[in-house]
């Protein structure tokens, strides 16, 4: 990687000071996506392949799973312990980097979507989990973070007491976002990318979900000296409840680096417009946004995340909100789409 020094590059290097297991391909392309550009008047697209980043079928997941192994390697851990949504991606990728990392690992799996099939029991993420040889916990509430949280303090002293060292990986926004240092790192990677392809960017739009990859470029981009407007697409919860939780996470990278990387209000950006009915839930603009983007560029978008994400960008050029050279930070998760096969094809 060019070491351009960008404005506040020393941010970048006191993230070295946090532990570390290198696990993603990096940095991944930035690409031009000009079918699905050619499809809107007045806009160029662009795609940060995050999807390439190699473990256990990439996807963000792997950029912040690398501070998170770091301190349980740290710590001398030998079983990871992380809750999520059935088809998490999140807790797939943590699975697939135990494994990588000679580590057990415990995943227990919450019930957000209601009235779901077969399918998305059996298949895609959940699938993957089995292969993987993850022990798996059911939690039977969607929307506890708190809850689960303490769900999996008790699975992990059951551990301790059967002579294992375990690590967890928290849900709820009051822990340290280490995940999201990650993405301050990959903010930089943008930055020497747009740098050697002389692009100037204007817009990047990113699925703003448990946050951390949200903040994490937010921080990053500012820290650096970057203006470039950044909207998160909700997936989870209303842009109301969504800006709380990534000021929250902002305010905590600010205490860990000690640094005010100079964010505005008016820099949290987000928009719910894709959000409806829900987690995890189908809606006919999702559907357009991963058939489109698979039709003009041959790209898998997944129903929960990047497709409501891409739904979301595409309102926002068509509301003109935003114009110019706009970026889709691609996060993965792939794999869901088979969880959602019967949905997709109806």
């Amino acid at each position: 990687m060019n070491d351009k020094d960008f404005n506040g590059q020393g941010v970048v290097e006191q993230l070295r000071t946090f532990p570390r297991c290198l696990l993603a391909h990096v940095p991944t392309p930035l690409e031009v996506m000009e079918r699905l550009s050619a499809h809107f008047a007045g806009v160029s697209l662009f795609v940060k392949r995050d999807d390439c980043t190699g473990l256990g079928f990439g996807g963000n997941k792997v950029r912040q799973l690398e501070y998170y192994l770091g301190h349980a390697v740290k710590e001398r851990a030998d079983t990871i312990l992380i809750t999520g949504a059935v088809q998490s991606n999140f807790v797939r990728v943590a699975a697939a980097a135990a494994r990588r990392m000679g580590m057990e690992c415990h995943i227990q799996l919450e019930e957000r979507v209601q009235q779901v099939d077969t399918l998305y029991r059996s298949s895609g993420n959940v699938l993957l989990n089995r292969i993987l040889g993850a022990t798996l916990h059911s939690y039977p509430v969607g929307e506890d973070e708190a809850g689960a949280d303490a769900k999996l303090g008790q699975i992990a002293e059951q551990l301790r007491q059967d002579g294992s060292v375990p690590y967890i990986i928290p849900l709820g926004p009051e822990h340290d976002p280490l995940g999201a240092l990650a993405y301050i790192d990959a903010a930089h990677e943008l930055l020497v990318q747009l740098d050697q392809q002389s692009l100037p960017l204007d817009h990047l739009v990113v699925t703003s979900g448990s946050g951390a990859t949200h903040a994490g470029l937010l921080f990053g981009l500012r820290a650096l000296g970057s203006r470039i407007g950044i909207t998160g697409v909700c997936s989870r919860r209303n842009a109301l409840s969504q800006r709380q939780r990534i000021a929250g996470h902002l305010e905590k990278l600010s205490a860990m680096l000690n640094k005010d990387p100079g964010i505005e209000p008016d820099d949290i950006r987000l928009t719910d417009v894709s959000l409806a009915p829900g987690y995890g839930r189908l809606n006919d603009g999702v559907i357009e946004a991963l058939r489109l983007t698979a039709r003009c560029e041959g790209l898998f978008l997944d129903p929960v995340y990047t497709a409501k994400t891409m739904a979301g960008l595409f309102h926002l050029v068509r509301q003109q909100e935003i114009s110019g050279k706009i970026l889709f930070w691609h996060t993965g998760g792939q794999p869901a789409l088979f969880g959602y096969g019967e949905g997709l094809l109806d």
